[in-house]
């Protein structure tokens, strides 16, 4: 079996090819990434062909697919906001290199396309917890985008026959995420100013909440869809139904560290969701092997990765 990562030299995709290797039956792993976001290091030990170029690149893109059997499709520009700030840029990766993605696996000769949207597209729809079926309210011009990516594979596989899987992704954690960018995430840069002895700031009043998901069992649904050619005809929440807030987190991460952390509050961000937690009924029916690493672990985990870093 080939498969393709797009976006493969970032945080998940990386952990994706460590895990799809860890399967026999994966011969061939391809990763393109335009290393805007992603780096070579990422990748450091893995056996992947590596296609450094954009996904809007129709002929880098052929030539990545040639043969593959599925394509999991994970390049974007992450943030809310950076796409508040550049929307045009987030759009044109998000959607449109999506389009192109969707064109090239066609192309291939219609191959299985696993892609990742987000929770965001939720946005303004307060109720919770946030089920597949729920009235989208995108509140941010990335989640229009991520709203675009999972509506193109849903149209095409109507329209095409394609084998598509979307699923809407929920605040992915774990070692590896980097925290040295203005748009990181908000555990890596807890993380990372908590060890270096800086204040821990928090955008609002710390009550909004997360459903925070664990890279590893990220990695192990993704890496399951592939080697099961799972399909649906409607978006999936990959999450597991928690709810933890900042303030919570933050509690979380002193308890982990063995000592308290100084936390300095500013204004809210704009764009943010105020809550967020998925229904994982739908995933639990496609994928009833999953389980969720406890929030705990998975922070003491990522606070040692960045502990040895730092060593």
């Amino acid at each position: 079996m080939k498969v393709v990562i797009t976006g493969g030299a970032g945080f998940i995709g990386a952990n994706l090819a460590a895990s799809l290797q860890g399967h026999d039956v994966v011969r061939d792993v391809h990763v393109v990434d335009d290393l805007s976001t992603g780096s070579l290091a990422n990748l450091t030990g893995l056996k992947v062909t590596f296609h450094q170029g954009s996904i809007l690149e129709p002929e880098l893109l052929d030539r990545a697919f040639e043969g593959a059997d599925a394509v999991v499709h994970l390049a974007a520009l992450p943030s809310v906001p950076r796409s508040v700030e550049a929307p045009l840029a987030s759009h044109h990766a998000n959607a449109t290199g999506t389009l192109e993605v969707l064109e090239a696996a066609r192309r291939a000769g219609n191959i299985h396309v696993v892609a990742a949207s987000s929770s965001s597209v939720y946005g303004a729809n307060r109720e919770l917890p946030k089920r597949e079926d729920m009235r989208t309210a995108p509140l941010s011009p990335y989640a229009v985008s991520k709203l675009a990516t999972e509506a193109y594979l849903v149209a095409y596989g109507n329209c095409y026959g394609l084998p598509v899987l979307p699923f809407r992704f929920f605040n992915v954690f774990g070692p590896g995420q980097p925290a040295d960018h203005a748009y990181a995430a908000v555990i890596p840069r807890f993380v990372d100013a908590a060890l270096a002895g800086r204040p821990l700031s928090v955008q609002g009043d710390g009550e909004q909440t997360r459903d925070f998901t664990d890279i590893d069992s990220v990695c192990a649904v993704l890496t399951d869809a592939v080697l099961r050619r799972v399909v649906s005809d409607i978006p999936v929440n990959l999450a597991f139904g928690s709810r933890t807030s900042l303030n919570a987190l933050i509690a979380l991460l002193a308890d982990v560290l063995g000592h308290a952390v100084e936390v300095e509050h500013t204004s809210p961000r704009p764009g943010d969701v105020r809550d967020s937690q998925a229904d994982g009924s739908r995933l639990r029916a496609l994928f009833p092997a999953a389980e969720p690493v406890e929030l705990r672990d998975g922070l003491a985990r990522t606070v040692a990765w960045f502990r040895s870093r730092l060593g």
